[in-house]
Protein backbone atom coordinates (compact mmCIF):
# COMPACT_ATOMS: atom_id res chain seq x y z
CA UNK A 1 0.00 0.00 0.00
CA UNK A 2 1.26 3.36 -1.12
CA UNK A 3 1.86 6.17 1.34
CA UNK A 4 -1.12 8.27 3.20
CA UNK A 5 -1.98 11.99 3.09
CA UNK A 6 -3.96 11.34 6.94
CA UNK A 7 -3.97 8.98 9.37
CA UNK A 8 -8.16 8.28 9.35
CA UNK A 9 -9.76 6.83 12.44
CA UNK A 10 -13.06 5.95 12.08
CA UNK A 11 -15.87 5.49 14.61
CA UNK A 12 -17.35 2.37 15.29
CA UNK A 13 -20.55 1.50 17.04
CA UNK A 14 -21.22 -1.69 18.73
CA UNK A 15 -24.86 -1.64 18.53
CA UNK A 16 -24.87 -4.52 16.19
CA UNK A 17 -26.06 -7.29 18.29
CA UNK A 18 -28.88 -8.11 20.68
CA UNK A 19 -28.49 -7.60 24.45
CA UNK A 20 -30.80 -8.26 27.35
CA UNK A 21 -31.55 -4.15 28.11
CA UNK A 22 -32.34 -3.97 24.75
CA UNK A 23 -34.99 -6.31 24.87
CA UNK A 24 -36.46 -5.42 27.31
CA UNK A 25 -36.90 -1.59 25.92
CA UNK A 26 -37.40 -2.13 22.63
CA UNK A 27 -38.60 -5.93 21.87
CA UNK A 28 -37.16 -9.04 21.61
CA UNK A 29 -34.27 -9.46 18.95
CA UNK A 30 -33.72 -5.30 18.76
CA UNK A 31 -30.49 -4.10 17.39
CA UNK A 32 -29.64 -1.22 15.58
CA UNK A 33 -30.65 -3.12 11.85
CA UNK A 34 -34.62 -2.68 13.09
CA UNK A 35 -34.63 0.94 12.96
CA UNK A 36 -32.53 0.69 9.49
CA UNK A 37 -35.23 -1.55 8.05
CA UNK A 38 -37.92 0.27 8.95
CA UNK A 39 -37.09 3.38 7.58
CA UNK A 40 -39.29 4.95 4.95
CA UNK A 41 -38.84 7.47 2.44
CA UNK A 42 -40.22 11.31 3.83
CA UNK A 43 -40.10 13.36 1.06
CA UNK A 44 -40.01 13.36 -2.99
CA UNK A 45 -36.03 11.93 -3.98
CA UNK A 46 -35.07 10.75 -0.11
CA UNK A 47 -33.64 6.84 -0.11
CA UNK A 48 -35.01 4.69 2.33
CA UNK A 49 -34.31 2.57 3.47
CA UNK A 50 -30.50 2.09 2.62
CA UNK A 51 -30.06 -1.45 3.01
CA UNK A 52 -26.28 -3.13 3.34
CA UNK A 53 -23.96 -4.82 0.83
CA UNK A 54 -22.10 -7.16 0.62
CA UNK A 55 -21.70 -7.52 5.11
CA UNK A 56 -24.95 -7.98 4.78
CA UNK A 57 -27.32 -7.33 8.26
CA UNK A 58 -24.68 -8.64 10.27
CA UNK A 59 -23.93 -9.24 13.61
CA UNK A 60 -20.52 -7.77 15.51
CA UNK A 61 -20.74 -11.15 17.62
CA UNK A 62 -19.56 -12.87 14.73
CA UNK A 63 -15.60 -12.73 14.22
CA UNK A 64 -15.26 -13.10 10.31
CA UNK A 65 -17.57 -10.14 10.16
CA UNK A 66 -14.91 -8.25 12.09
CA UNK A 67 -12.50 -9.52 10.16
CA UNK A 68 -14.11 -8.78 6.91
CA UNK A 69 -14.76 -4.75 8.22
CA UNK A 70 -11.11 -4.78 8.96
CA UNK A 71 -10.12 -5.32 5.38
CA UNK A 72 -12.12 -3.39 4.05
CA UNK A 73 -10.91 -0.48 6.56
CA UNK A 74 -7.62 -0.74 5.74
CA UNK A 75 -7.54 -1.57 1.74
CA UNK A 76 -9.79 2.42 1.26
CA UNK A 77 -6.98 3.67 4.03
CA UNK A 78 -8.64 3.40 7.17
CA UNK A 79 -5.93 3.50 9.80
CA UNK A 80 -8.21 2.24 12.60
CA UNK A 81 -11.41 1.77 14.88
CA UNK A 82 -12.32 3.95 17.40
CA UNK A 83 -15.04 1.95 19.36
CA UNK A 84 -17.28 3.41 21.36
CA UNK A 85 -17.72 2.02 24.82
CA UNK A 86 -20.33 2.47 27.29
CA UNK A 87 -19.29 2.50 31.07
CA UNK A 88 -22.41 4.20 33.22
CA UNK A 89 -20.31 3.73 36.47
CA UNK A 90 -20.20 0.98 39.32
CA UNK A 91 -18.81 -1.46 36.55
CA UNK A 92 -22.67 -1.25 34.98
CA UNK A 93 -21.41 -1.38 30.99
CA UNK A 94 -23.42 -2.12 27.99
CA UNK A 95 -22.56 -3.57 24.46
CA UNK A 96 -19.07 -4.68 25.34
CA UNK A 97 -18.89 -7.65 23.80
CA UNK A 98 -17.57 -6.90 20.34
CA UNK A 99 -14.70 -4.64 21.75
CA UNK A 100 -14.08 -7.60 24.41
CA UNK A 101 -13.90 -10.15 21.95
CA UNK A 102 -10.94 -8.09 19.64
CA UNK A 103 -8.90 -7.59 22.30
CA UNK A 104 -9.16 -11.01 23.82
CA UNK A 105 -9.03 -12.44 20.40
CA UNK A 106 -6.12 -10.28 19.10
CA UNK A 107 -7.87 -10.53 15.79
CA UNK A 108 -8.17 -8.72 13.72
CA UNK A 109 -5.01 -7.48 13.02
CA UNK A 110 -6.09 -4.10 12.80
CA UNK A 111 -5.70 -1.03 14.84
CA UNK A 112 -7.97 0.74 17.37
CA UNK A 113 -8.39 2.81 20.37
CA UNK A 114 -11.43 3.65 22.45
CA UNK A 115 -14.17 6.35 22.96
CA UNK A 116 -16.04 6.77 26.17
CA UNK A 117 -19.52 7.42 25.31
CA UNK A 118 -20.57 8.73 28.53
CA UNK A 119 -24.39 9.95 28.27
CA UNK A 120 -27.41 8.80 29.65
CA UNK A 121 -29.76 6.83 27.03
CA UNK A 122 -32.95 7.68 26.98
CA UNK A 123 -36.22 6.63 24.77
CA UNK A 124 -36.80 9.69 23.08
CA UNK A 125 -39.63 10.96 21.19
CA UNK A 126 -37.37 13.91 19.19
CA UNK A 127 -39.08 16.89 20.57
CA UNK A 128 -36.80 20.03 20.26
CA UNK A 129 -36.97 20.47 23.90
CA UNK A 130 -36.52 16.79 25.18
CA UNK A 131 -39.69 16.71 27.31
CA UNK A 132 -41.32 13.22 27.45
CA UNK A 133 -37.71 11.52 27.01
CA UNK A 134 -37.33 8.12 29.20
CA UNK A 135 -34.54 7.76 31.04
CA UNK A 136 -33.43 4.26 30.51
CA UNK A 137 -29.78 4.04 31.89
CA UNK A 138 -28.14 6.75 34.00
CA UNK A 139 -24.62 8.07 33.16
CA UNK A 140 -23.05 8.09 36.82
CA UNK A 141 -19.53 9.76 38.01
CA UNK A 142 -18.92 7.91 41.61
CA UNK A 143 -15.55 9.00 42.36
CA UNK A 144 -11.90 7.96 42.37
CA UNK A 145 -12.23 4.41 43.19
CA UNK A 146 -14.79 3.86 40.43
CA UNK A 147 -12.59 5.66 37.88
CA UNK A 148 -9.76 3.57 38.81
CA UNK A 149 -11.59 0.34 38.36
CA UNK A 150 -12.96 1.82 34.91
CA UNK A 151 -9.74 2.19 33.77
CA UNK A 152 -8.02 -1.20 34.98
CA UNK A 153 -11.24 -2.74 33.64
CA UNK A 154 -11.50 -1.43 30.31
CA UNK A 155 -8.50 0.92 29.16
CA UNK A 156 -5.68 -0.90 30.43
CA UNK A 157 -5.87 -3.80 28.50
CA UNK A 158 -6.41 -2.01 25.55
CA UNK A 159 -3.62 0.42 26.17
CA UNK A 160 -1.31 -2.25 26.50
CA UNK A 161 -2.31 -4.15 23.13
CA UNK A 162 0.40 -3.68 20.40
CA UNK A 163 -2.71 -2.70 18.00
CA UNK A 164 -3.61 0.19 19.87
CA UNK A 165 -3.13 3.92 18.27
CA UNK A 166 -0.54 6.55 19.46
CA UNK A 167 -0.10 10.23 19.10
CA UNK A 168 3.15 11.29 20.00
CA UNK A 169 3.70 7.60 21.91
CA UNK A 170 0.68 8.57 24.24
CA UNK A 171 -2.83 6.01 23.80
CA UNK A 172 -5.30 7.95 21.65
CA UNK A 173 -8.84 8.39 24.34
CA UNK A 174 -11.85 10.57 22.81
CA UNK A 175 -14.14 11.71 25.89
CA UNK A 176 -17.72 12.48 24.07
CA UNK A 177 -19.64 15.05 26.90
CA UNK A 178 -18.27 17.48 28.81
CA UNK A 179 -21.40 18.07 30.73
CA UNK A 180 -20.09 17.50 34.22
CA UNK A 181 -16.90 18.93 33.54
CA UNK A 182 -15.53 18.81 37.40
CA UNK A 183 -15.88 15.27 37.01
CA UNK A 184 -14.07 15.15 33.78
CA UNK A 185 -11.18 17.19 34.91
CA UNK A 186 -10.77 14.49 37.79
CA UNK A 187 -11.23 11.22 35.25
CA UNK A 188 -8.42 12.88 33.33
CA UNK A 189 -6.35 13.36 36.04
CA UNK A 190 -6.92 10.47 37.04
CA UNK A 191 -6.21 8.13 34.29
CA UNK A 192 -3.39 10.36 33.08
CA UNK A 193 -1.78 9.00 36.73
CA UNK A 194 -2.72 5.98 36.38
CA UNK A 195 -1.24 5.72 32.96
CA UNK A 196 2.22 6.73 33.71
CA UNK A 197 1.94 4.53 37.31
CA UNK A 198 1.37 1.30 34.69
CA UNK A 199 4.39 2.36 32.41
CA UNK A 200 3.09 4.46 30.04
CA UNK A 201 4.14 7.84 28.46
CA UNK A 202 0.39 9.46 29.07
CA UNK A 203 -3.17 9.41 27.29
CA UNK A 204 -3.91 12.11 24.46
CA UNK A 205 -7.32 12.59 25.42
CA UNK A 206 -9.46 14.16 22.95
CA UNK A 207 -12.79 16.34 23.81
CA UNK A 208 -15.82 16.76 21.38
CA UNK A 209 -16.16 20.33 20.99
CA UNK A 210 -19.28 22.32 21.37
CA UNK A 211 -19.86 25.24 22.86
CA UNK A 212 -17.00 25.05 24.76
CA UNK A 213 -13.47 27.24 24.16
CA UNK A 214 -10.66 26.02 23.15
CA UNK A 215 -9.07 27.37 26.36
CA UNK A 216 -11.98 25.58 28.23
CA UNK A 217 -11.05 22.17 26.55
CA UNK A 218 -7.72 22.39 27.59
CA UNK A 219 -7.97 23.07 30.56
CA UNK A 220 -10.16 20.06 31.19
CA UNK A 221 -7.05 18.67 30.75
CA UNK A 222 -7.73 17.37 27.10
CA UNK A 223 -4.65 17.32 23.93
CA UNK A 224 -7.12 17.78 21.35
CA UNK A 225 -10.41 18.37 19.93
CA UNK A 226 -13.11 18.14 17.53
CA UNK A 227 -16.20 19.45 16.12
CA UNK A 228 -18.91 16.95 16.49
CA UNK A 229 -21.28 20.07 15.13
CA UNK A 230 -19.44 21.88 12.38
CA UNK A 231 -21.11 19.93 9.49
CA UNK A 232 -24.22 21.35 10.66
CA UNK A 233 -22.64 24.81 10.35
CA UNK A 234 -24.56 25.34 7.35
CA UNK A 235 -27.89 25.80 9.44
CA UNK A 236 -26.45 28.44 11.40
CA UNK A 237 -25.02 30.11 7.81
CA UNK A 238 -28.31 30.54 6.19
CA UNK A 239 -29.89 33.71 5.93
CA UNK A 240 -33.45 34.81 7.95
CA UNK A 241 -35.51 33.92 4.53
CA UNK A 242 -33.70 29.75 4.31
CA UNK A 243 -34.33 29.59 7.82
CA UNK A 244 -38.22 30.82 7.81
CA UNK A 245 -38.93 28.83 4.93
CA UNK A 246 -37.49 25.66 6.34
CA UNK A 247 -39.12 26.18 9.74
CA UNK A 248 -42.43 26.47 7.94
CA UNK A 249 -42.11 23.42 5.70
CA UNK A 250 -41.16 21.37 9.08
CA UNK A 251 -44.45 22.76 10.54
CA UNK A 252 -46.81 22.30 8.14
CA UNK A 253 -45.46 19.62 5.46
CA UNK A 254 -44.04 17.64 8.61
CA UNK A 255 -40.47 16.88 6.70
CA UNK A 256 -37.07 16.45 8.41
CA UNK A 257 -34.93 19.53 8.31
CA UNK A 258 -32.96 19.30 4.94
CA UNK A 259 -29.83 20.78 4.16
CA UNK A 260 -27.83 19.97 0.71
CA UNK A 261 -24.21 17.70 1.41
CA UNK A 262 -21.99 20.55 -0.50
CA UNK A 263 -23.52 23.29 1.63
CA UNK A 264 -22.22 21.13 4.59
CA UNK A 265 -18.73 20.86 3.17
CA UNK A 266 -18.22 24.63 2.06
CA UNK A 267 -18.75 25.34 6.17
CA UNK A 268 -16.90 22.10 7.87
CA UNK A 269 -13.51 23.74 7.82
CA UNK A 270 -12.39 27.24 9.28
CA UNK A 271 -9.09 28.49 10.54
CA UNK A 272 -9.56 26.56 13.34
CA UNK A 273 -9.28 23.13 11.64
CA UNK A 274 -5.98 23.89 10.85
CA UNK A 275 -4.78 24.05 14.50
CA UNK A 276 -2.33 21.18 15.79
CA UNK A 277 -5.11 20.45 18.56
CA UNK A 278 -8.45 20.37 16.04
CA UNK A 279 -8.97 17.23 14.09
CA UNK A 280 -11.13 18.02 11.38
CA UNK A 281 -14.09 15.43 10.15
CA UNK A 282 -14.91 13.89 7.19
CA UNK A 283 -18.80 13.11 6.87
CA UNK A 284 -19.80 10.74 3.56
CA UNK A 285 -23.62 11.38 4.36
CA UNK A 286 -26.19 11.55 7.30
CA UNK A 287 -29.99 10.84 7.25
CA UNK A 288 -30.65 10.62 11.24
CA UNK A 289 -34.75 9.45 9.70
CA UNK A 290 -34.28 6.17 10.80
CA UNK A 291 -33.96 6.96 14.68
CA UNK A 292 -35.90 9.79 14.60
CA UNK A 293 -38.47 10.12 11.47
CA UNK A 294 -40.06 13.53 10.54
CA UNK A 295 -38.16 15.09 13.61
CA UNK A 296 -34.73 14.65 11.89
CA UNK A 297 -31.92 16.18 9.89
CA UNK A 298 -30.85 14.92 6.44
CA UNK A 299 -28.24 15.98 4.05
CA UNK A 300 -29.13 16.01 0.68
CA UNK A 301 -26.85 15.39 -2.53
CA UNK A 302 -24.39 13.28 -1.20
CA UNK A 303 -22.41 11.08 -3.75
CA UNK A 304 -19.03 9.02 -3.27
CA UNK A 305 -17.59 12.16 -5.89
CA UNK A 306 -18.83 14.90 -3.93
CA UNK A 307 -17.20 12.79 -0.78
CA UNK A 308 -14.48 12.44 -1.99
CA UNK A 309 -14.07 16.44 -3.00
CA UNK A 310 -15.01 16.92 0.75
CA UNK A 311 -11.58 14.24 1.82
CA UNK A 312 -9.54 16.10 -0.54
CA UNK A 313 -10.62 19.25 1.09
CA UNK A 314 -9.80 17.94 4.81
CA UNK A 315 -6.63 16.99 3.29
CA UNK A 316 -5.54 20.26 2.50
CA UNK A 317 -6.38 21.66 6.07
CA UNK A 318 -4.11 18.68 7.28
CA UNK A 319 -1.44 19.20 5.20
CA UNK A 320 1.15 21.46 7.09
CA UNK A 321 0.62 19.71 10.61
CA UNK A 322 2.98 17.54 12.07
CA UNK A 323 3.24 13.72 10.70
CA UNK A 324 1.96 12.24 13.84
CA UNK A 325 -0.91 14.88 14.08
CA UNK A 326 -2.15 14.72 10.41
CA UNK A 327 -5.11 13.11 11.61
CA UNK A 328 -9.52 13.25 9.95
CA UNK A 329 -11.69 11.51 12.36
CA UNK A 330 -14.40 9.41 9.86
CA UNK A 331 -17.88 10.09 11.34
CA UNK A 332 -18.54 7.13 10.68
CA UNK A 333 -17.65 3.77 9.75
CA UNK A 334 -21.24 1.73 10.53
CA UNK A 335 -24.00 4.28 12.43
CA UNK A 336 -26.02 3.52 9.53
CA UNK A 337 -29.40 4.64 11.78
CA UNK A 338 -27.82 8.10 11.39
CA UNK A 339 -26.93 7.54 8.27
CA UNK A 340 -23.33 8.51 8.56
CA UNK A 341 -21.65 5.08 7.41
CA UNK A 342 -19.41 4.03 4.90
CA UNK A 343 -19.67 0.54 4.89
CA UNK A 344 -20.98 -0.94 1.64
CA UNK A 345 -25.17 -0.74 0.83
CA UNK A 346 -26.95 -1.98 -2.38
CA UNK A 347 -27.29 1.26 -3.69
CA UNK A 348 -23.20 2.31 -4.35
CA UNK A 349 -21.33 -0.69 -3.45
CA UNK A 350 -18.39 -0.01 -2.40
CA UNK A 351 -18.12 3.54 -3.96
CA UNK A 352 -17.88 5.80 -0.81
CA UNK A 353 -14.92 3.64 0.28
CA UNK A 354 -13.06 3.74 -3.26
CA UNK A 355 -13.85 7.67 -3.20
CA UNK A 356 -11.87 7.43 0.61
CA UNK A 357 -9.08 5.34 -0.59
CA UNK A 358 -8.63 7.63 -4.23
CA UNK A 359 -8.01 10.91 -1.80
CA UNK A 360 -6.09 9.45 0.88
CA UNK A 361 -3.39 6.40 -0.81
CA UNK A 362 -0.65 8.02 -3.01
Amino acid sequence: MGNKRARVIAFYLPQFHTIPENDEWWGKGFTEWTSVAKAKPLFAGHHQPNIPGELGFYDLRVPEVREAQAKLAKDAGVEGFCYWHYWFGGNRRLLERPFNEVVDSGTPDFPFCLGWANHSWYQKLWDPSGKGDKLLIEQQYLGVEDYTNHFNEVLLPAFKDKRYITIDNKPFFVIYSLKNKEEIQLIIKTWRRLAIENGLAGIHFVAVQRGETKKEIHDLGFDGMYRLNSYLNVHIKQGFLKRALLKLRIKFFKNPRRYDFDEMTKHMYDEQSYDEDTIPLIVPRWDHSPRSGNLGIVMTGSTPKRFAKQVRKACEVISSKKEEHKLLLLLSWNEWGEGNYIEPDLKHGDAYLQALQSEIIY
